[in-house]
């Protein structure tokens, strides 16, 4: 069976098909909420623009709008742990903190919230980069009432399969575009970003699609001002860390 849904994973073709398909086969597991979150853009100092970052998840848009709306993730109490390891992790490292003493405000305020949403009990896997500039993560959510006991029991039954399994998942998803970031570009901006790639001057990209040299620098601006960058090597760069360039268009 495990197979045959890593066989499933690797043949979707689009992110919505692949998420429906991985959150139902968590629950299966007694995951019932996940929340998937990717950059390419970290530093010693911050995660990048949260406009950048790739987020997946089945919660409930109000929990979303506080824990990502509102900023709370950054103090989530196993960012510490997700930042610095590859992995799985169960959520009672965070209570073994808890328990010395070791919590910053931000990160106690973040477990009321929870406790009060009933995100309570789970586990976290963090993926391996070979970047620095790289964090991709899962956070496994147990069913409401599920306690994290029962959670490290779950896991010392399946906890190889499920972390393989969300190993799969994350690589593919790092394979297929992502529509609904901010940064969004049209198909002429991806396509004259692309013609730069392939070392193009404006007059050639001109020729090549059939334009004046004036509409290929617009369509340059456009994509600068969405990517926010100020110049086309950083818009390039940009949009080939955010999968918007060289992409195969489903349908």
């Amino acid at each position: 069976m495990t197979l045959d849904y890593i066989e499933t994973l690797t043949q979707s073709v689009s992110l919505e098909a692949l998420w429906d398909r991985h959150t139902s086969r968590m629950a299966e597991f007694g995951f019932d909420r996940l929340i998937y979150g990717y950059t390419s853009f970290r530093t010693n100092q911050s995660l990048g623009e949260a406009e950048d970052f790739i987020i997946l998840s089945n919660h409930d848009q109000s929990y979303l709008d506080r824990f990502l709306g509102d900023g709370l993730y950054f103090d989530a109490p196993m960012m510490p742990w997700t930042l610095n390891n590859s992995g799985a992790c169960s959520w009672s490292w965070v209570q073994d903190r808890a328990d010395k003493g070791l919590l910053s405000a931000g990160e106690k305020e973040v477990l009321r919230v929870n406790e009060e949403m009933g995100v309570t009990a789970g586990y976290t896997i963090s993926f391996p980069s070979m970047s620095s500039r790289v964090k991709g993560a899962m956070s496994l959510v147990a069913a409401p009432g599920v306690s994290q006991k029962e959670v490290d029991e779950i896991w010392e039954a399946n906890g190889r399969t499920i972390e393989l399994i969300n190993q799969v998942a994350h690589l593919k998803i790092m394979s297929l575009p992502y529509d609904y970031s901010p940064r969004s570009l049209t198909s002429r901006q991806r396509e004259v970003l692309e013609w730069v790639g392939e070392g193009k001057s404006v007059q050639d990209i001109a020729l090549l699609i059939s334009r004046t040299p004036a509409t290929v620098e617009k369509h340059l601006r456009l994509a600068r001002a969405a990517l926010n960058v100020q110049t086309t090597a950083q818009a390039l760069l940009k949009a080939s860390f955010l999968r918007q360039i060289y992409r195969l268009d489903q349908g």
